[in-house]
């Protein structure tokens, strides 16, 4: 991940001066991503139900498995979008510098961060980027989960902003790269990006039917991906 990073680092330094140039650091970081999934040894190869159309906002959803989520959501989305996502993440070296200076972080056990995050999140919406949000809240401890139960927030800005949800199922980055030392294969990685969901017209008592539909979408992808 350092190696990258630290190559590229004048042009991400520069590209992290401005709120104006994150369209550059974004396509920095997609190239970023794809320079660590193939030095790993892992390539993908991803399934559209629907495309994004350019200079759209959306809210990107998807399963929790891997530090290599973040890598194949950049490759997968064009459109330029920031991760809320934990501080931990904050403290990786190098990574960690650009991560806080580019994302909205979050501090689970803190309300008051919890609602800044909201607010962070809005000016970035309003400003035309999309958000990304994993709605398991973590990667589950317990390796056995299939997808674990989904949080409200990525929900509520959705709605709030009458955003679609673009749902998204990662199938093998759990095998490939798991948060188990010495675990782990390089090799394919599948991604399939389901039809949007839209939101236009809802309210924030709709909140949990959306939750619901999005999360049983990722859920029986998943399981079918198991059966293969």
């Amino acid at each position: 991940m350092g190696v990258p990073i630290i190559v590229l680092s004048p042009l991400l330094i520069l590209s992290i001066l401005s709120q104006k140039t994150y369209p550059q650091f974004f396509l920095l970081a997609r190239l970023w991503a794809k320079l660590i999934l193939f030095g790993m040894g892992f390539y993908y190869k991803i399934e559209w139900e629907q495309k994004m159309e350019k200079g759209k906002s959306y809210m990107l959803v998807a399963n929790h498995t891997s530090m290599t989520d973040i890598m194949l959501m950049l490759i997968i989305s064009k459109n330029p979008f920031v991760f809320v996502g934990k501080k931990e993440l904050a403290k990786i070296p190098v990574f960690g510098f650009f991560y806080k200076r580019t994302s909205i972080l979050v501090d689970r056990g803190d309300a008051k961060s919890r609602l800044e995050v909201f607010k962070r999140a809005q000016e970035r919406l309003n400003q035309g980027l999309s958000v990304c949000i994993f709605p398991e809240g973590g990667v589950p401890d317990d390796e056995t989960v299939v997808l674990d139960a989904f949080k409200d927030g990525a929900f509520r800005l959705a709605i709030e902003h009458q955003i679609p949800i673009v749902p998204m199922t990662f199938a093998d980055n759990k095998k490939r790269f798991s948060f188990n030392f010495f675990s782990g294969t390089p090799g394919l990685m599948r991604a399939k990006v389901h039809s949007f969901i839209a939101t236009k017209g809802m309210t924030l008592e709709d909140k949990k039917a959306l939750k619901d539909e999005t999360r049983q979408v990722i859920y029986y992808q998943l399981l079918k991906y198991l059966k293969k």
